[in-house]
């Protein structure tokens, strides 16, 4: 179950509803200058919508292997969640500082970070996505915890 750090041969997911997509298409510009491949699955626009339709695509990716990992973005950030964390093999975290992003990955083994787009800055988004994505899994004690989910 180690998973050191993310495989950056394959993409990221992102997904978002109408209430995250301007926060996910600043990350995804961020991460492509930053050198990761980006799959975005939407929205692409902030007409409402509905996040299952986006969360599930991105969860899917990731449980498949076709993703490194996955950054969904909503309002509160807990629809995205629980979506993605319907997915076997997802590990979903909803975050809303860095050191909760770093704690996901080297704790939990997350692999999919949710954020709250009306309670968190953009300036905040990008750092926690960065950490995320480069922050290692401990293993050790932790490993058989995440193995226990």
């Amino acid at each position: 179950m180690s998973n050191p750090t993310f495989n950056r041969s394959l993409p990221v997911a992102m997904g978002a509803d109408h209430a995250g997509v301007e926060y996910k298409d600043d990350l995804k510009t961020l991460l492509t200058d930053l050198g990761w491949q980006i799959d975005d699955k939407g929205t692409y626009s902030a007409d409402s919508v509905d996040y299952p339709d986006f969360a599930h695509p991105v969860a899917a990716m990731v449980e498949s292997g076709q993703a490194a990992a996955g950054i969904l973005v909503c309002g509160s950030g807990n629809g995205v969640c629980m979506t993605a964390n319907k997915h076997k093999g997802i590990r979903a975290a909803l975050c809303w500082t860095e050191d909760l992003a770093s704690l996901a990955r080297q704790h939990n083994n997350a692999n999919v970070l949710c954020i709250p787009a009306r309670f968190v800055t953009k300036e905040v988004a990008e750092k926690m996505a960065e950490v995320f994505l480069s922050t290692p899994f401990e293993g050790g004690r932790h490993e058989k915890r995440v193995e226990k989910i």
